[in-house]
């Protein structure tokens, strides 16, 4: 009888997934993301996808067998507005110092990667080896449709780091910034 180790990270695909509500505000950032990276040349086996609010949808297509899975959405973490994080929440739900949490709308990362553990086969074969979110500090989560100025200046940064992290992501792994770090923004 052997003893395994954990399953290994499944080879393969890379899952970029825009989070959010484009009816509050800010909350839009990581729908804006992925909209504009549309518009970028991917590396083979890079999906992107607008999920939304639909968290449980996202949770079930996590575990279709990607190695990596990159979140972007609003990341409240209280720095300032337009400030961009890369979090490394493989472990399980992202919190960060002091419980921050993620985003603001009801089916939060956090909360997806919950779900998780209930949806996996229970070996954990099926879940990403890698997940990573790529959030931006949010000015505002009302309702309204658009972004506030420091998030929409955001965006584009938000594009090269997912863009940089799927391209590097074949490569040597290294430790993402520590999750209460910035990585760029408004700091």
């Amino acid at each position: 009888m052997s003893t395994a180790g954990p399953p290994a990270a499944p080879e393969g695909r890379v899952l970029v997934a825009g989070v959010g509500n484009v009816f509050l505000g800010d909350d839009g950032f990581g729908v804006e993301v992925v909209r504009r990276l549309s518009a970028h040349p991917l590396p083979e086996g890079v999906e992107v996808v607008d999920t939304g609010v639909r968290g449980l949808h996202l949770a079930y297509r996590m575990l279709d067998g990607y190695r990596t899975v990159l979140l972007v959405d609003a990341t409240a973490r209280g720095g300032a507005p337009g400030t961009l994080y890369l979090v490394d929440a493989t472990g399980g739900g992202p919190g960060g110092p002091g419980g921050a949490v993620l985003d603001g709308h009801r089916m939060t990362p956090d909360t997806v990667l919950a779900l998780l553990d209930t949806l996996s086969t229970g070996t954990g074969a099926d879940r990403p080896g890698r997940v990573l979110v790529v959030g931006c500090e949010p000015a505002r989560t009302e309702e309204g449709i658009g972004l506030s100025p420091p998030v929409e200046a955001a965006v584009e940064e938000a594009v090269r780091l997912v863009l940089r992290t799927v391209r590097e992501d074949g490569g040597p792994r290294t430790a993402p910034p520590d999750a209460a770090e910035p990585v760029a923004g408004n700091q």
